[in-house]
């Protein structure tokens, strides 16, 4: 390992690895002693083990905090979705896994397919601040977005305000869907939102370290060992980069 790799990615003897709480996929609990545990957790405390460090969990409830403290030396590396715009502050590896995004129409909607929902007069409502959000504000040409706010849920504002359509990733959307007798997900996908590792653009060597990791864990089948050791339902081995 070399000293340039260490000194950027565990510049205080520990490796800090920020983890998106929010995400139920890669997030699936907490061990004994409280730290977070799940694919995700999994992935930062191997890369740790590479290091040759202890790993140390940054939690953040939801990706665009996680996001935000990039450069800020609050972590040295983020496991986060991989975004255009997040990429402008963070050096993001390749995916490790996919998660595909679609949406749910509710009971007796016109909408049959992801190309129906770009209308005008549609409103979506969506997580603020997620990969799929980003996504949808950089595509969506014609419909609405509708954001929630942090004391509301986007699940609330969808069926409260009846609105046309709601944005998420298909697991949680097998799991809304039952919370609404005749709505539907519709087939196919307007994403897959790529979760990847990312840390600090000045980080060089350490960026470089952390590609070669992430080929390697899906290549050896590493990381499809975490998704059937955490009973993951939803989240697929990301091709190579």
């Amino acid at each position: 390992m070399s000293q340039a790799v260490l000194s950027e990615l565990a510049p205080t003897g520990v490796l800090r690895a920020a983890i998106n709480m929010g995400n139920f996929l890669l997030v699936t609990g907490r061990t004994p002693s409280g730290d977070p545990d799940g694919v995700s957790p999994d992935m930062a405390r191997a890369i740790a083990d590479k290091l040759g460090v202890p790993v140390k969990y940054v939690p953040f409830e939801r990706p665009s905090g996680l996001a935000d403290a990039a450069g800020t030396n609050v972590w040295d590396i983020g496991l986060i979705g991989a975004e255009p715009a997040r990429a402008e502050k963070i050096a993001f590896t390749a995916a490790y896994v996919e998660i595909e995004a679609t949406y749910l129409v509710p009971p007796g909607s016109p909408l049959q397919s992801i190309a129906d929902v770009d209308r005008a007069g549609i409103r979506i409502g969506v997580t603020s601040g997620s990969a799929y959000d980003l996504w949808l504000d950089r595509n969506i040409r014609h419909a609405t977005l509708v954001r929630s706010n942090a004391s509301r849920s986007a699940w609330q504002q969808f069926t409260e305000d009846k609105l046309e359509a709601y944005a998420g990733l298909r697991p949680g959307l097998l799991s809304d869907v039952q919370k609404l007798p005749g709505s539907r997900i519709l087939d196919g996908q307007f994403t897959a939102v790529q979760q990847a590792i990312g840390t600090s653009k000045a980080n060089t060597a350490g960026a470089a370290f952390l590609r070669s990791f992430v080929e390697e864990a899906k290549a050896s089948g590493f990381v499809a060992s975490l998704i059937a050791k955490h009973h993951v339902k939803g989240l697929a081995v990301a091709p190579p980069g």
